[in-house]
């Protein structure tokens, strides 16, 4: 299909789809359609950004008749309560004409509450691990009618630890179901939750994550340290007409924190999990509606969430593993459109950005460090040469072991003769005396 329009999608449907503008469909889209329809196992590898999410809603809803029933039948887990918010959104999107129930479920918040919201029925529950397993197992979300199972980024649920809750899940459900997993990596991990719970999948696999994404433009600076990393920010970020939308990233809640402070400038937001869940959601809407321009984040937001139209990531830092790279770059350029990203680098930081590299096959290229910018001296205590500290004499002097090593000492070799006034008295009396002697006595009697 090249547009939307080419497939027989149900009048409603293909309306709700009108309203959000989109027309044509991405390739991850084009192939995910027919398959899923079919109603095979589906394990789809497709990179960051390229339309999963729409990829396995759209065949589902197609088939998804109005019903009755109160127990659900279509079961989304994703990894992230983001993720959660963001998808119930997009299914309430495309479903605004047809009357199909759905409802996100999450930790965080009270799920006596969440019982109580569930109790008149849904079709589509989309929530994370942990929370959908409490649910379940106290029958508040019975999971016997589900017949179909989607598991998006499954990947990122397995590195939180996910595995689990994931097979009690599976333990739950109906063995008549279809199973339809997308993914962005494939490790081995994912492999054996296939080899256990997917019988025949259909594989799909486009633009496998490692490979550059071909809409985003990459460049690179290398910085000296922290704080001229700071003056950098703030001198590329001066220009709103290029920079209008800005997603900066960093590797931990407290850097995070320790940016944010440091920034200075209007229409800021942050966000990482030390952050309540209510204003990490309204830290989300107030930047994708556009009262925030720069949004600084933590990897927790690397996966899957779909921003409109972010003009530029930067980097604030090298992350770990190189994977989290391509994510964090994807929340640009997303759909197709042209995205910007921007690395800052240490020479501390140069062996995981080649890490980088080499996982993409691409050379990033390094823009030259503006003359405008100061390049600051001061030091985070963590960038500090540590002073070798010598050891105490002690340590770095054995004992050495002679011949009499094993022989006791003077002090150890006493023999305990008893307490003071026990050796005195026996001293005088050449026997102890006590009160019970009475033969004693008798002889002291006679003399």
């Amino acid at each position: 299909m090249e547009q939307f329009d080419d497939i027989n999608l149900q009048k409603f449907l293909a309306k709700g789809l009108h309203e959000l503008g989109l027309t044509h469909p991405t390739p991850i889209q084009k192939e995910a359609y027919p398959v899923i329809r079919s109603g095979s196992d589906v394990v789809g590898i497709s990179q960051t950004g390229t339309g999963k999410t729409l990829a396995y809603l759209l065949p589902i809803l197609q088939d998804l008749k109005f019903s009755k029933q109160i127990t659900p039948r279509v079961l989304v887990l994703v990894p992230t309560r983001e993720l959660v918010v963001q998808v119930v959104e997009a299914v309430e999107q495309l479903t605004k004409f047809m009357g199909i129930r759905v409802y996100g479920a999450y930790g965080g918040v009270n799920i006596n509450t969440q019982k109580q919201e569930v109790v008149d029925g849904i079709d589509v529950v989309v929530a994370t691990p942990g929370r959908l397993y409490d649910l379940a197992v106290s029958y508040a979300i019975p999971l016997k009618d589900v017949r179909k199972l989607v598991i998006d980024e499954v990947d990122v649920m397995l590195d939180l630890g996910f595995r689990t809750q994931l097979k009690n899940i599976f333990d739950i459900l109906s063995e008549a179901r279809q199973n339809i997993m997308f993914s962005a990596t494939m490790t081995d991990e994912v492999d054996e939750l296939i080899d256990t719970f997917f019988k025949s999948p259909k594989r799909i696999a486009i633009a496998v994550s490692g490979e550059p994404l071909k809409n985003i433009n990459q460049t690179c600076y290398s910085v000296k340290n922290f704080f001229t990393k700071i003056n950098l920010l703030k001198y590329i970020l001066r220009d709103k007409k290029v920079f209008t939308k800005v997603v900066v990233f960093v590797s931990s809640k407290k850097l995070a924190d320790r940016l944010y402070d440091l920034i200075a400038i209007n229409g800021v937001g942050i966000i990482h999990s030390n952050k309540s869940q209510n204003a990490r959601i309204e830290t989300i809407e107030l930047f994708d509606e556009g009262e925030y321009r720069i949004l600084i984040a933590t990897d927790i937001i690397a996966r899957g969430l779909d921003f409109h139209k972010v003009t530029h990531v930067i980097n604030f830092d090298v992350p770990s593993f190189p994977e989290n790279y391509i994510h964090r770059i994807g929340r640009s350029g997303r759909a197709q459109e042209k995205g910007n990203s921007i690395l800052f680098y240490t020479d501390k930081e140069e062996e995981n950005k080649l890490e980088i590299e080499q996982l993409m096959n691409f050379e990033i290229p390094e823009i030259d460090f503006p003359n405008d910018v100061e390049e600051s001296q001061q030091l985070l205590a963590e960038e500090k040469e540590r002073p070798f500290l010598r050891q105490s004499k002690n340590r770095e002097t054995k004992r050495e072991v002679g011949a009499a090593f094993h022989e006791k000492s003077a002090k150890n070799s006493k023999v305990n003769l008893g307490g003071k006034y026990k050796r005195e008295l026996k001293k005088k009396h050449k026997k102890s005396r006590t009160r019970g002697d009475k033969n004693q006595n008798l002889r002291r009697k006679k003399k």
